[in-house]
């Protein structure tokens, strides 16, 4: 009986763990899913799941995989360091709720969340996914968190939030930050009532905060650092969000007055409007608000400073008054521009706490720096009188004619006794009208609401009250007799005709006079090639570049053409095929320097001892592309000359062969220097150097921003477009970028992407258009780069740090950890020198300002680095340096002294400086000539 009841026992055991094992089976379609996820992955061996598994929901369950019953709901892979790409049917797992894949390196394309509708969490964040699909948010009914952060999402074109996902009704948080997010914000979002968290900060976002936005239980906002022209306009529309705790609007164009009643937002602990158009007195309510951080910097507030009760507060780069107490007149003016929306150019003009200094545009004052005249007519103001003028008891005049002003005229006025003029014409004023003294002169004509409506005014406002034509004053805006029209006509006229003959008739000369010289001008390039060995006539061939036909005419020693090929800039230094091969013994590996984009770099001597550097354009990468650079290469440099500029000898470009020749720089490109030194064996570069080296690039830059004939962008500075001297000078090279900016960095070239991400400024990578300030901005990270040791671009760093210059940001402004990140090989231990490592780590913060306005000059960075550099003394007191000249002499007597012993003595000239005097080779002369080329 025991023996059968074990039995019994054991087969219900038995049945019961086969049932247990059947019904725990992984979905046959999920399980495809997982495995296909699997395989896409170049490291899945991270995962630590079962080699030949085949049950991630099955005893025991898989690492990262949750399951109910045979699906599977969550996948958690955080932080893993995973890289690969997902399966595009991932919208399969029909049962997905919770989604974690953040912190890794998938990459490719996002895959359709289409019809996950029980999918709740999703954190896609920090990965490298580059572009999402239109249907990705379809049907996610039940989302409550989505996180896309730091993914390039259609990098080109960028990609705007679907009006699908307004049907998410439950979502809560939506984090969107640096993901290429573009146009405008969408209206829906204002909508959707269980929204809390919405960060959009970062992408390329612009106009308005919508209306749907009021009132909104939102409470972080974050919609700061949008690229391109950012958000714009009022912010009025947050203090109606009561439930906010954190707001940042930062780096936008956010305009207008902090609103009065932003005391309201009673929650709010984090507020940040900095780099913004604001302006304006600070609201009573936001300085008594108790917040922990409150950024104001770098707007155009106005007025006193107030006591704040934030516990970080910072409100640099403002208008704010630096006089503890505020005259009551300024007061009273900045009420004045309050009223009138505080229009651009009287918020730029109208600054400091004094009046009466000149600056303030539009104001008068008499000998007691009292403001007597407010001059504005035809001024663009708009809003209405502000009653705070009244406090200016010693106003005589007030020209505020042809303007858009609307209310009323403030019953104060009338209390300005000295008020002898009022010029309100031309605006859209309205009823009621105030009853001034006799002695005023008002003039209102143009006012339709005043004309249009009765008046109720003293009789003796009536008899000085203008409503129809009038002249008082030279500030008077009332119409002119018609004879002063007539005069202005007969003399205008004459003038005008005059003006038009003289600009149709020097442009007429300057053309004649130029095609006159063009037709006497000779070949202006000519180029003596030794004879080629191949050539069966062994004859001297003879390269004529002419500027006036553009051509290239191959003679031979009998005078006659062979040829003619197209020149690409007449002028320049033509090199034969034939020499280039014979200096680098016919292209030799051993005379490899480096390879790039455009081709092999080889070194080469000549025959007189000139070193050269050979740049050989390989055939493979023979393109229109690559024929552009060539030619913009040799355009630029026959046209700028400068000892921070690589000089181009010549070129070649003989049959299919396309060869550029420079001069030699021995120490190479800085890059091997900065991030090589250790493979190669070289020696660290001291901090000396690296000064020099800033200096050297600087000086080339501002030459060909401000100081060549015209104005280049070169669209390509780094350290390996960055070359050294013997004595470790720097020279900027590689010109096959540069574009010609006419009107230097007053307007921008729109133009393709081009040059290495990493010093690309933020404005050209978004919308292609560059100035002079591009260029400006990769000279800042190459300063970094000089300061850290790090390249620009690293992915095998830590996240935070991939990027220099974003992790640069976050740590210049600490001391301690910006000594921290300076490269260890340098030896910093003098005062000075962390003094001068701090001016750069600065400059190189300005460099790469998020804004094109907010960049300096190369001019400025020239400046700023030269003190730092050439620190002059003089020399210790040699009395054989004068030349036996006694400079305590009378003038004659010393002139006299000197021309006696000029002749006896020659010790005092230095032989070196004799070398200017010896003429150069003769222009157009092969490097390689030799007496037998010569016969």
């Amino acid at each position: 009986m025991e023996v059968a009841q074990h039995k019994m026992g054991f087969a219900l055991t038995l049945f019961l763990s086969l049932l247990s094992v059947a019904y725990s089976v992984t979905d046959p379609n999920d399980l495809a899913i997982i495995n296909e996820f699997k395989k896409g992955l170049e490291n899945p061996e991270l995962l630590d799941w079962p080699v030949n598994g085949n049950d991630p929901c099955g005893v025991p369950s898989w690492p990262h995989i949750i399951c109910s019953g045979n699906k599977i709901q969550q996948i958690q892979v955080m932080g893993l360091g995973l890289k690969g790409s997902l399966p595009q049917n991932f919208n399969q797992l029909s049962k997905l709720t919770n989604l974690g894949l953040q912190r890794n390196e998938f990459s490719g394309k996002l895959p359709s969340f289409s019809g996950l509708s029980e999918l709740r969490y999703v954190f896609l964040d920090f990965n490298k996914f580059d572009s999402i699909p239109l249907d990705f948010f379809n049907g996610l009914l039940s989302l409550e968190v989505l996180a896309l952060d730091e993914n390039p999402l259609n990098v080109t074109n960028g990609w705007s939030l679907p009006n699908e996902l307004r049907n998410s009704a439950q979502l809560t948080n939506l984090t969107l930050v640096n993901c290429n997010l573009v146009g405008s914000l969408p209206e829906f979002l204002g909508n959707m009532s269980s929204l809390d968290v919405l960060l959009l900060s970062k992408n390329r976002l612009s106009g308005t905060i919508p209306g749907s936005f009021k009132d909104s239980e939102l409470k972080m906002l974050w919609l700061n650092d949008q690229s391109g022209d950012g958000m714009s306009g009022s912010i009025d529309m947050v203090s109606t969000m009561k439930s906010l705790t954190s707001l940042w609007l930062h780096g936008n164009h956010f305009s207008g007055k902090i609103p009065k009643d932003i005391g309201n937002l009673t929650y709010l602990q984090d507020l940040n409007v900095n780099s913004n158009d604001l302006v304006g007195l600070i609201p009573e309510s936001l300085a008594n608000m108790s917040l922990g951080h409150l950024d104001l910097n770098n707007n155009h507030f106005m007025g006193p400073i107030p006591n704040f009760k934030a516990t970080n507060v910072t409100f640099e780069s403002n208008s704010f008054f630096q006089a503890k107490i505020c005259a009551p007149e300024v007061i009273a003016l900045l009420e004045f521009l309050d009223e009138l929306n505080y229009p651009s150019k009287l918020v730029e003009s109208w600054s400091g706490d004094n009046p009466c200094d000149g600056r303030w545009w539009g104001l008068s004052c008499d000998i007691n720096q009292k403001v007597i005249v407010i001059n504005l007519p035809k001024s663009n103001l708009s809003g209405t009188l502000s009653p705070s003028i009244a406090k200016l008891d010693s106003l005589t005049h007030i020209y505020l004619g042809s303007n858009n002003i609307s209310g009323s005229i403030p019953s104060s006025w009338t209390s300005l006794k000295h008020l002898v003029l009022l010029d309100l014409s031309d605006n859209n004023l309205s009823l009621p009208l105030p009853k001034f003294t006799a002695q005023l002169k008002l003039i209102l004509s143009g006012n339709s609401l005043l004309n249009s409506s009765p008046l109720r005014a003293s009789p003796s406002q009536k008899k000085n009250t203008s409503l129809g034509a009038s002249s008082y004053s030279p500030y008077s805006l009332t119409n002119k007799p018609s004879s002063s029209k007539s005069m202005l006509v007969i003399f205008v006229v004459p003038i005008v005709c005059f003006a038009l003959l003289v600009s149709l008739a020097i442009p007429l000369y300057i053309c004649i006079r130029r095609r006159s010289m063009d037709r006497q001008k000779g070949p202006t390039s000519l180029v003596v090639h030794p004879r080629d060995p191949s050539d069966s006539d062994r004859m001297v061939k003879i390269a004529i570049a002419d500027e006036t036909k553009e051509s290239l005419s191959i003679l031979t020693g009998s005078g006659s053409a062979s040829g003619k090929y197209p020149v690409m800039e007449g002028g320049n230094l033509v090199i034969s095929v034939q020499v280039l091969k014979n200096v680098t013994n016919n292209f030799a590996p051993e005379n490899e320097l480096g390879r790039g984009g455009f081709g092999v770099v080889y070194k080469g001597e000549l025959d007189d001892g000139t070193k050269i550097a050979v740049k050989r354009m390989e055939a493979g990468v023979i393109s229109s592309k690559a024929l552009d650079e060539f030619r913009s290469e040799i355009s630029v440099l026959s046209k700028v000359r400068h000892r921070n500029l690589v000089s181009l000898l010549g070129y070649s470009a003989e049959g299919s062969e396309r060869i550029l020749v420079y001069e030699h720089m021995p120490q190479g490109a800085l890059s091997k220097h900065l991030f090589q030194w250790k493979s190669l064996n070289l020696e660290p570069l001291s901090w000396k150097r690296r000064l020099n080296i800033a200096l050297d690039v600087a000086r080339g830059l501002e030459y060909l921003h401000t100081l060549a004939h015209q104005c280049y962008i070169h669209r390509d500075l780094k350290p390996s477009n960055i070359l050294l001297t013997d004595d470790f000078r720097a020279k900027v090279s590689d010109f096959g970028l540069v574009k010609l900016a006419p009107d230097g960095e007053k307007n921008s070239v729109v133009t393709r992407l081009a040059g290495t991400f990493g010093y690309l400024a933020p404005e050209y990578a978004i919308t292609g258009k560059i100035t002079t300030k591009t260029d400006v901005f990769s000279f800042g990270v190459v300063l970094m780069e000089l300061l850290t040791g790090w390249m620009a671009l690293d992915e095998d760093r830590p996240n935070e740090s991939q990027y220099l210059v974003s992790w640069f940001w976050n740590i210049k402004s600490s001391k301690e950890k910006l000594l921290a990140a300076i490269d260890p090989a340098l030896d910093v231990k003098q005062e000075s020198t962390f003094e001068s490592i701090y001016t750069v780590a600065e400059l190189a913060g300005h460099c790469t300002a998020r804004e094109p306005g907010q960049r300096p000059d190369m001019s400025h960075a020239v400046n700023v680095l030269g003190p730092l550099v050439e620190k002059w003394k003089p020399l210790e007191e040699d009395t054989d340096d004068d030349c036996g000249i006694d400079y305590s002499l009378p003038l004659n007597q010393m002139v006299k002294g000197w021309q006696e012993s000029e002749g006896e003595d020659l010790s005092c000239i230095d032989l070196e400086d004799t070398k200017g005097s010896i003429p150069a080779r003769p222009t157009g002369f092969a490097e390689s000539f030799t007496s037998i080329d010569g016969r």
